[in-house]
């Protein structure tokens, strides 16, 4: 899966007029941001030598890493004045070389946090496998690998390129950079500028309340949510497709009566769409065209014994957002109930984990190919023959491994630490150490961090359906550029009000949530909402947002007025704000009130437009050229929702670096589809408040065409994480055969089914806090709205009947 996929590079021609729509008060038109001098680089223009001995210019080393053969030279074939310098690669089996400027306090710029400053330089190339690299030191931690901002096209004679920098992070006091050349060619560069964007923003005007300015707004639709859906994906046209299938509800399941809605956010409808099989607790994910790969789904729910266990299909279909009608594909090579889905680099879904037809866990991956349109034999996928679980949270590196989070649903985490990092090519899983409570990770959510090219995932809350403790509020961040990364605590999750069946109260000590949904917004925070204490109960009334820049929460949001535990589900919507469905507590019921959050940065005054766009069909590496009403700080893609039981590991957000001329921006893409795999995305203009646009559409990955071209990057991957533990061996069993399934429970989902219908779930291990006696059962039982008689399949594990009429309670 480590792909090196070349790509056109160059701005199209033409632009595409688009409407925006703008949002609450206008402001003062401002100044124009623009840089200006000084230059704040040292010898520039590689004139000054360097001391005595030295091979290279005054405040300019040699860098890079990687297996291939290089050559630097300071030569007289300059753009201005009498050197530049010239870096040849003529062999290359990975990594790059470039000359940087020297990491220390005299070469390196300062620089200040949450300012922005401008790059450029004259060069000359051969090859367009060369990157805009830059360095960043902090404070803390010293010089580390900040981001790739832009991907400069071969020119045979003296161009310029120019690029912006995100913000400067805090805890940033200096950064260095340079041109990388990553392929077989020759790159000379003249004439290097660094320069502080200048003109601060305008202080935002709140347009609303002083509290809605502060903390959002939560409102609840008139209209209902017409089906009990557990799946929720943001269409490539801004509908949000609601899957229920038989929506936990065994009598639709016996009827045969599956279910889907379409909401239209413009007119605030929905339309049910006919649904061909269960699709309760299947996969999902967009392919890169904007159809949404449905896979498995519920064959038979358990018997009224327990003695049978939820049973996967291997049934998968597509669903088109043009027809709004389900079409089948081939079907898996075996069911999956729970699985994993993830999109990689080349548009292939990978699948692992889940339940097989006969209720065992399924140990074989499965892949979906783009280009054949079809789920591949066993025999064409690799296999570790390893049980990932329900749900594992698969998150796409870099460089085209797979980062399992330990996020995941149901029961306890895999062998091991918890967390491991899954190479598909080598076939090798390696563990990665510090997730804290790994076995009490159920239900709890991870997200790739803002930007995507930062390679920083966040794990929040959790708990664990067996045992059923309160749910901790434990986060924990690794950062997988790191050569040996690892989990680091993160600050603990904000505390909120608990119902626990009595009213709300506040939470205390270590309480936390489960079923927690982590949202990814365009200003580059992490919206966390909803959540339960404990497993189907207990709904947290809380809301923070977690800013990636500084590592910390911002509490005390306004809240969801709706509980949102077990298959509830938030996300972005292209218009800024966040969209909340569904609460299937244990009872058995559902709510189909829908929620809608406006976020604080749509009460900071009017919105930037994107007033055009080059057009809508992007390619890697490209530039491509928008035109803004107004100044804006920055513009990211990010990838809409698709997302269940807290779980959405294709959700991203990938910087797009900018070169500003006026209101003219060009937003350089990265070449690299392992940040962003080929699809549809939102794009967003953000300024300098944190204030969004309106999304506008695009589609990264390209006619085939333009694919096949010349001149076009190849993917600049970095060795992050290339010094891990040893690899795990693949599970042969004791005969030295390779294992088809492993066993699990018929009680994995945590429900004692000895007691009333299939979709209520009487908890096998109730909370700590209930005494182990029949009242006291029966009592919380009772405060949390369960059917008052709840007939006695069979025995009396829990001693609810004690007087053994075959009704508990």
């Amino acid at each position: 899966m480590r792909l090196t996929i070349r790509r056109r590079s160059g701005r199209r021609a033409a632009l595409l007029a688009v409407g925006a729509m703008t949002a609450g008060l206008l402001l003062t038109a401002p100044q124009q941001a623009t840089a200006g001098p000084p230059n704040l680089l040292s010898n520039p223009g590689f004139e000054t030598a360097g001391p005595a001995g030295a091979d290279m210019p005054s405040c300019w080393s040699k860098s890079g890493w990687g297996d291939n053969d290089f050559s630097f030279a300071t030569v007289a074939e300059a753009h201005t004045g009498t050197k530049a310098m010239k870096v040849s690669l003529t062999r290359r089996v990975d990594g790059d070389r470039k000359a940087l400027v020297t990491e220390n306090s005299t070469c390196a710029p300062t620089v200040t946090p949450g300012k922005q400053y401008d790059l450029s330089a004259w060069y000359k190339s051969d090859t367009p496998d060369v990157s805009v690299t830059v360095f960043r030191r902090d404070t803390t931690a010293g010089w580390q690998y900040w981001t790739d901002l832009q991907n400069p096209p071969v020119s045979a004679a003296w161009a310029r390129t120019e690029v912006r920098t995100p913000a400067v992070p805090p805890n940033t006091d200096k950064i260095a950079w340079g041109l990388s050349v990553y392929g077989v060619g020759t790159l000379t560069t003249d004439d290097y500028a660094l320069e502080e964007v200048g003109a601060a923003p305008p202080q935002p005007v709140c347009s609303g309340t002083a509290e809605e300015c502060a903390k959002g707004k939560w409102e609840v639709i008139p209209a209902k949510n017409p089906v009990r859906s557990m799946h929720a994906v943001v269409l490539k046209n801004g509908k949000v497709l609601l899957i229920a299938g038989s929506g936990n509800d065994i009598a639709q399941f016996n009827a045969g009566t599956f279910t889907s809605a379409v909401y239209n956010p413009a007119n605030g409808t929905f339309k049910t769409i006919p649904t061909p099989v269960d699709m309760f607790c299947a996969g999902h994910v967009q392919l890169s065209d904007g159809r949404v790969l449905v896979m498995s789904g519920n064959k038979g729910y358990p018997s009224a014994d327990g003695k049978i266990g939820y049973q996967g299909l291997k049934d998968s279909y597509v669903f088109d957002p043009a027809t709004e009608a389900y079409t089948r594909t081939n079907d898996m090579n075996g069911g999956h109930w729970y699985p994993s889905a993830t999109v990689l680099g080349n548009g292939d879904v990978i699948s692992f984990g889940g339940l097989k037809e006969d209720s065992t866990g399924n140990v074989t991956a499965e892949k979906f190919s783009a280009a054949q349109n079809k789920w591949l034999p066993m025999n064409e996928v690799n296999q570790t023959w390893s049980y990932w679980g329900l749900y594992p949270s698969m998150i796409l590196m870099q460089d085209g491994r797979l980062f399992y989070s330990g996020s995941h649903t149901f029961g306890n985490g895999t062998q091991g630490t918890g967390a491991s990092i899954y190479d598909y090519d080598a076939n090798t899983i390696t563990d990665v150490p510090g997730l804290r409570n790994k076995d009490q990770r159920d239900e709890s959510a991870s997200v790739l961090l803002p930007p995507a090219q930062d390679q920083r995932i966040l794990t929040i809350g959790g708990g664990n359906n067996e045992t059923n403790p309160a749910a901790n509020r434990i986060t924990d961040v690794i950062d997988l550029k790191k050569p040996s990364p690892g989990y680091t605590a993160g600050p603990d999750l904000p505390q909120g009000l608990v119902d626990t069946g009595t009213g709300k109260r506040p939470q205390t000590g270590a309480e936390g949530k489960m079923y927690v949904s982590a949202v990814l917004l365009p200003d580059g925070k992490v919206l966390e909402t909803g959540g339960g204490l404990h497993d189907r109960a207990d709904p947290v009334f809380e809301a923070s947002f977690f800013d990636p820049a500084t590592n910390t929460y911002q509490p005390g949001l306004a809240t969801d007025p709706i509980p949102r535990t077990y298959h509830s589900a938030s996300f972005l919507m292209p218009d800024g704000r966040v969209m909340s469905v569904g609460d299937n507590p244990g009872n058995g019921t559902y709510n189909h009130n829908v929620s809608i959050y406006t976020p604080p940065y749509l009460f900071k005054g009017a919105r930037p437009q994107i007033t055009s766009v080059i057009d809508t069909q992007w390619v890697y590496g490209d530039t491509q050229r928008i035109t803004v009403n107004r100044p804006v700080a920055k513009a990211e893609l990010i990838r809409p929702a698709a997302v269940t039981h807290s779980s959405d590991p294709n959700q991203r957000f990938v910087d797009l670096p900018m070169t500003v001329n006026g209101n003219d921006i060009d937003l350089n893409v990265t070449s690299n589809p392992n940040l962003a795999p080929p699809g549809w995305y939102m794009l967003f203009a953000v300024d300098a408040n944190g204030v969004p646009s309106l999304a506008t559409w695009v589609h990264l990955g390209g006619p085939s065409a333009l694919a096949a071209t010349q001149d076009q990057p190849s993917a600049h991957e970095h060795s992050f994480a290339d010094k891990l533990g040893p690899a795990k061996q693949t599970v042969p069993d004791e005969e030295g055969a390779k294992r088809d399934s492993v066993p699990v429970a018929p009680g994995v989902a945590g429900c004692d089914r000895h007691y009333g219908t299939v979709n209520v779930c009487v908890p096998t291990r109730f909370p700590g806090e209930v005494k182990e006696t029949a009242k006291a059962r029966c009592d919380w039982l009772a405060s949390h709205q369960y059917p008052k008689r709840l007939k006695v399949n069979g025995s009396d594990p829990l001693r609810l009947d004690p007087d053994r009429d075959g009704y508990a309670c």
